[in-house]
């Protein structure tokens, strides 16, 4: 422990999903290249599940914390993760981790950092580190632009939203209200849980992508907006997955969609179907990544239309689970992501120059969906009035985008943003660093 007496110590506590983790283990590994140490907080399950990503020349500034929830009624500890969570428990995992409160406490008191760095549906780790007199800090792995749409809507202020290319048609936002309202430890409004933060709040993006968002942000919440990048995960273990690379080896360039709608969301029978017939008609090579709730015993040829694996034959590989996904959007058989537009998922398009498909299905997504459009570099699936998804749509947008000539702005845009992106490197970290520790030297 000598070795840490010069180094600032960040306690960090992201919420219980991959989507979150994630960014926050990146930004970990940033700042511990940067003499920073580290104590990363979660469950065991999703500790469990980054383990390996922790790799030796990490072992010594990255730390793994448990946090032990209280035992509730349908959640055992491998349920204490969003991953393959069944939906209608949600609320559940999320009264059951600020009932983790006082455990929180007890790892602060007996860790003491300099820092704590937290997400945004946990006002309550703010307030414990206030008791302790350790500042904390907000980190937000959604864009500028969605959080700003959110503390808009929410302050049901008169003037309309400044940016209207961010927009939500009438069933998105039932859908997002819904969400919001229901959500225990969403007591705090999402412009007081910001406000909390010390003196600045972290954001998952680039001043030069999403700038003056920031600057509404910040004028909304009164604090200085930092970004810290995309803070995309890194590919390792590569050889695990041969078969996938194998039979992208085989496909010709920019020939092939990636399709995933996140760890989070879980396609109904109706969705699957409509994005099976779509890309069936595309003619376009695909992977497609499956995912479906834990404990509810569904095989991928049930989940299909019949017949559809035996007709696409070797121009669709579908897998479930989990996916290598920036390994497989680097692949240069790749030309395009059907994706769900998570934020990550978005960063991660960007980084590596592939368009995207967009099929946003709730919260920030369709919000991310329009930004996506807006600047160019992907094209939106169009829903019927309903909000269903249409096979015909699917398709066309697929083959627009992966092979028709008038696609070709869009996947000029995609390759433009990512050398842009590129040539920062870690451009936006080096000024993070600077904010936290003005920040540690003055508390």
């Amino acid at each position: 422990m000598e070795s840490k007496k010069n180094t600032i110590s960040v306690l960090m506590l992201p919420w219980l999903a991959h989507g979150h983790i994630s960014p926050f283990l990146e930004l970990a590994k940033k700042l511990a290249n940067r003499n920073f140490h580290i104590y990363m907080v979660s469950t065991p399950v999703n500790l469990s599940s980054i383990k390996k990503r922790v790799t030796e020349k990490y072992s010594q500034s990255i730390e793994l914390v448990e946090i032990h929830l209280p035992s509730l009624p349908n959640l055992p500890p491998y349920y204490h993760t969003t991953n393959g969570l069944p939906p209608h428990l949600m609320n559940t995992l999320k009264t059951a981790f600020e009932m983790a409160a006082p455990n929180f406490s007890k790892i602060l008191q007996t860790r003491n950092p300099d820092l704590v760095i937290y997400d945004y549906n946990q006002p309550w780790a703010a307030d414990s580190a206030s008791s302790l007199n350790i500042p904390a800090v907000q980190f937000l792995t959604f864009g500028a632009a969605v959080v700003s749409l959110a503390i808009h809507m929410s302050e049901n202020t008169e003037d309309k939203f400044p940016f209207p290319e961010i927009y939500l048609r009438e069933y998105e936002m039932l859908s997002l209200k819904e969400a919001v309202n229901e959500a225990p430890g969403n007591q705090f409004p999402l412009n007081e849980a910001l406000r909390r933060s010390r003196e600045i709040i972290l954001v998952k993006t680039y001043r030069d992508f999403e700038g003056k968002y920031m600057n509404y942000l910040s004028n909304l919440v009164s604090k200085k907006i930092v970004p810290v990048g995309s803070l995309v995960q890194e590919s390792i273990d590569q050889d695990d997955h041969e078969e996938i690379t194998q039979w992208l080896d085989k496909k010709e360039k920019c020939s092939t969609v990636f399709v995933s709608f996140g760890s989070e969301y879980f396609l109904s029978k109706e969705q699957r179907h409509a994005v099976a017939e779509g890309l069936e008609l595309s003619k376009v090579n695909f992977i497609w990544v499956i995912r479906f709730p834990q404990g509810e015993g569904i095989n991928i040829r049930d989940a299909l239309p019949e017949g559809f694996l035996e007709r696409v034959g070797e121009r669709g590989m579908v897998m479930e689970g989990w996916a290598p996904q920036a390994t497989i959007l680097q692949h240069p058989s790749i030309g395009g992501f059907v994706s769900h537009c998570g934020w990550s998922s978005f960063m991660e398009s960007m980084k590596f120059g592939v368009p995207i498909i967009a099929m946003p299905m709730h919260l920030d997504q369709p919000m991310n969906a329009r930004l996506v459009e807006y600047v160019g570099m992907g094209v939106e699936a169009v829903r019927d009035e309903n909000g269903k998804l249409q096979s015909e749509e699917i398709a066309k947008v697929i083959r627009k985008v992966i092979v028709e000539k008038s696609g070709e702005a869009v996947r000029k845009k995609a390759r433009e943003l990512s050398e842009k992106m590129n040539m920062k490197g870690d451009e936006e970290i080096d000024s993070v660093v600077e904010e936290l520790v003005a920040l540690c030297s003055n508390k």
